[in-house]
């Protein structure tokens, strides 16, 4: 096939050899199989900020760090360099995380190069060789959709480990092979310490997986991983080995209403006593009396 113009850099530098046919065309981006050598890899071609449907929502980007001054103000006005170094930022979060959590043993597609926008890394493929199926593609028997579900969630605490947040998991970017699912698509990863919505996010991930695994497995959808987790995560205590259960219980503290009317009772006292001091500082002092004329005396 005609080799796309964003990828003819990386066959310049010798990165890769031959495109051989589209793969998928998502909201963010497309996606090529490539020979690099003797072996088969994917080229990831972001689109343009005015030409994918998923937006750049400020909560995904809040925490992220930038270069320098320069760049946050650029970034905040808007200007072309600001949008240029808005993708660019965006582009490089999703290489980073790539780095960040196949280093940590996350299942993730290994990345290999990043040049011009185009994102060189592993193809997933199922046990023919060809592209291995979504998630959302396969139906599963009940006792493997507990299995990968469980699976899926070990993964999402490793990543919470690394401090990342995948922010949009679902059956749509996940993959099975015949090893297990593989994690995909990870430009709006957000930092799990530095972003305010990074629980909600987190929440949204693991509900997502249970409503899609429970499908198959109803009492999945009655799991309550994501505020399990996030609550050892803010403990300090979350590691890869943590054993979850899938419950949490709300604190049910019984509200002391006795104390609290106490408490009403003790301010409105006290706000008595200071009005009435500032009432007597402001009312006038009473005149002397002056001593009767000396004719009276």
């Amino acid at each position: 096939m005609k080799t796309p113009k964003r990828i003819e850099p990386l066959i310049e530098d010798g990165l890769v050899d031959e495109v051989l046919r589209p793969l998928m065309s998502g909201k963010e981006a497309a996606v090529y199989v490539v020979r690099c050598g003797n072996q088969l890899r994917c080229a990831k071609v972001y689109k343009e900020a005015n030409k994918r449907s998923f937006r750049q929502a400020a909560e995904y980007q809040e925490g992220r760090k930038v270069r320098n001054s320069r760049q946050a103000r650029a970034m905040a006005k808007g200007s072309k360099f600001g949008r240029k170094e808005t993708e660019d930022a965006w582009q490089n979060a999703e290489v980073a995380a790539l780095f960040r959590l196949a280093g940590a043993g996350v299942r993730v597609p290994k990345p290999f190069d990043f040049l011009e926008g185009v994102l060189l890394m592993e193809m997933i493929c199922d046990e023919y060789g060809d592209a291995a199926p979504r998630l959302n593609d396969v139906v599963l028997e009940p006792e493997q959709a507990r299995e990968y579900h469980a699976f899926l969630i070990q993964q999402i605490v490793l990543m919470l480990c690394t401090g990342l947040v995948h922010g949009d998991l679902s059956e749509f970017n996940v993959l099975l092979t015949p090893d297990g699912p593989v994690i995909i698509d990870l430009p709006q990863a957000v930092d799990a310490a530095g972003n305010n919505h990074a629980f909600s996010m987190l929440e949204r991930d693991v509900g997502n997986m249970a409503s899609y695994f429970g499908r198959f497995a109803p009492e999945l959808k009655a799991t309550r991983y994501a505020k399990e987790m996030w609550a050892l995560y803010e403990e300090g205590r979350l590691h890869p080995a943590s054993v979850l259960t899938g419950e949490f219980a709300e604190e049910d503290v019984e509200a002391d209403v006795g104390g609290v009317m106490r408490e009403i009772e003790a301010a409105r006292l006290d706000d008595a006593r200071r009005r009435a001091i500032r009432e007597a500082d402001e009312k006038p002092a009473d005149k002397a009396e002056e001593p009767p004329p000396p004719w009276m005396q």
